[in-house]
């Protein structure tokens, strides 16, 4: 059995919680042998699920969460103005 990445994501968390087939067990992990993609995506999951199993808390700094919202605000109104497009962004790659 081949997989490829659509084939291969439904099933990470199946494989992290060690609840696939043997079979499909070991065309997982043939395919995340050569792919760089789902293996950081089979990385990041597992960080998420360690990170939220912790029982530790994290006190952020005073006004962080008035920052935070002040700035997706900021980043919201930006995007949205006409114009302010990703593609009108010059990357420097042209000649002119």
């Amino acid at each position: 059995m081949r997989l490829d990445c659509k084939h291969v994501w439904p099933y990470l968390s199946e494989f992290i919680d060690d609840s696939v087939s043997p079979e499909e067990r070991r065309a997982i992990e043939l395919h995340l042998e050569h792919c760089e993609i789902c293996s950081a995506i089979l990385d990041s999951l597992h960080n998420i699920l360690v990170l939220t199993a912790d029982d530790r808390v994290f006190h952020l700094p005073v006004g962080y969460s008035d920052r935070l919202h002040a700035r997706i605000e900021a980043e919201m109104n930006r995007a949205a103005l006409p114009g302010d497009d990703a593609r009108d962004v010059d990357d420097g790659s042209s000649d002119e």
